[in-house]
């Protein structure tokens, strides 16, 4: 069975350790750097909120397997975007439609 690792700031990972989620709290970037490549090869999925997630991309460009995948997710604060538009593609790839604004075809 696949695990699944949540990595961020205490205040915006909490909540998922109560849906059976594993989660690493991070204070800094570099701290989150050190724990997503510390858990690398133990899961499947890694979400790790937007404050985090630009530390990670360059590991993330070198990465050569399938797995984990590192999906970024929107926080508490300092949220860039990136999270909600992910979580948006991935809702209008299950669903078929933008959840948000409909379908624009």
């Amino acid at each position: 069975m696949y695990k699944i690792a949540v990595v961020g700031d205490s205040d915006s990972i909490y909540g998922f350790a109560s849906v059976g989620f594993d989660t690493y709290p991070a204070r800094t970037e570099s701290d989150a750097l050190h724990k997503v490549k510390e858990i690398w090869s133990d899961y499947a999925i890694i979400y790790v909120t937007e404050s985090c997630y630009e530390a990670l991309t360059e590991e993330i460009d070198k990465k050569l397997t399938p797995l984990p995948v590192i999906t970024p997710i929107p926080g508490v604060k300092n949220n860039t975007g990136i999270g909600v538009a992910n979580v948006k593609k991935a809702v209008e790839v299950a669903v078929g439609s933008d959840i948000i604004f409909g379908n624009k075809e």
